[in-house]
């Protein structure tokens, strides 16, 4: 168990991932070749680990992550792994701003959803936790359930009813945070791309078969479904994104459509949010996060790019977003992490420190 006492989400914190080394491209492209093991571009991973988790602390967070030094993508290297879903490649992969097209690779449904519980991300907190060793907080991060209700994954022949899908994977989640939990892990982090897509004026959910708000209350119930019997003292954070690939982005949309079911009602203890541009509006949906509630971590600094915002303006924005939620209850954090793929947003892992860093600093400046 940790020896920090402060209970996270922190007044620093960051999202989770962190960009690859070139030492980890280079020992993935040798194992696919055959020129070293599994076992060897495991550890490999590992030293590189031990590397990061140390940085973290040195420049004084008070959680670390495995920067998701372990997968591809953010999202489809968990899913693959319960039981009921593979990975595949499709035809096309998403498309981002300025038509730009992602790695192809995807997840789908082939059969009855559960938790395995043999999950290698669970191993590899087990590891991750024994290389933190208390120092700091250890923080795991998995795609949120409801990554899963992404349109073309659930197979209709499997479940053509949408509430049987539900059921299922919020029993498979429930079974995935109590594994985490005797795991040793007290921090767990959904990311959630389809909850911020659900807020996006530009996408047409009520041109398929479900309306948006019909899908709002469905994405509710989902994730309070799996906290439902959550321990007391394991912290749950929701992040939304908006897409982030090469420091390119997918949507956009204020949080004015999901904030009055999600914000006020969802069971988690905080929520990470971008607001490093305009692409995510103003403050206002912040009015229905409740008094004394979740945290709220504002993501104002961004991740995209490694030029360092004005530090004035950074501290004006958390004082203008305390017109909505008091300032006991807000914390600082990049808009996403550093690396939702291994490919990695357009910065030097320099610049991804001192951002880190200057979150640090600008906190302690803040909270004291």
């Amino acid at each position: 168990m940790t020896s920090i006492a402060v209970k996270p989400p922190f007044r620093a914190d960051h999202v989770g991932s962190l960009l690859r080394p070139e030492r980890i491209h280079q020992a993935r492209n040798e194992c696919k070749e055959g020129a070293i093991t599994a076992a060897q571009l495991h550890e490999i991973e590992t030293q590189e680990i031990k590397r990061i988790v140390d940085k973290q602390i040195e420049i004084g967070l008070e959680l670390v992550t495995d920067g998701e030094f372990r997968r591809r993508f953010w999202h489809t290297d968990f899913l693959e792994h319960l039981n009921g879903v593979e990975g595949y490649v499709p035809d096309v992969g998403y498309i981002f701003q300025g038509n730009e097209e992602t790695e192809r690779y995807n997840v789908r449904n082939v059969g009855k959803i559960s938790f395995n519980h043999d999950h290698p991300h669970v191993k590899d907190f087990i590891k991750f936790n024994e290389i933190v060793g208390g120092r700091a907080v250890a923080k795991q991060t998995i795609p949120s359930p409801n990554q899963l209700f992404n349109i073309g994954i659930r197979d209709e022949t499997i479940y053509p009813d949408i509430e049987e899908y539900a059921k299922d994977i919020i029993q498979a989640y429930r079974d995935a945070v109590n594994a985490f939990y005797e795991a040793g892990c007290r921090y767990l982090q959904f990311d959630d791309v389809y909850i911020a897509g659900l807020s996006s004026p530009d996408i047409p959910f009520n041109d398929g078969a479900y309306s948006r708000e019909y899908l709002i209350d469905l994405a509710l119930r989902v994730v309070n479904g799996v906290l439902e019997e959550k321990p007391d003292d394991l912290v749950v954070t929701t992040h939304l994104c908006r897409g982030n690939y090469r420091s390119n982005w997918a949507f956009e949309g204020s949080y004015a459509l999901i904030a009055p079911t999600l914000f006020a009602k969802e069971k988690v203890n905080g929520f990470f949010l971008e607001y490093d541009d305009d692409r995510s509006g103003d403050f206002k949906p912040l009015e229905h996060i409740p008094n004394g509630g979740a945290r709220v971590i504002l993501g104002l600094l961004t991740s995209k790019n490694g030029e360092l915002e004005d530090k004035e303006s950074i501290i004006a924005r958390i004082k203008e977003a305390t017109q909505y939620v008091p300032l006991e209850q807000l914390c600082l954090s990049p808009q996403c992490g550093f690396a939702s793929t291994h490919h990695g947003n357009l910065l030097t892992e320099e610049q991804q420190w001192a951002k880190l860093k200057y979150i640090v600093d600008i906190a302690k400046e803040v909270w004291g």
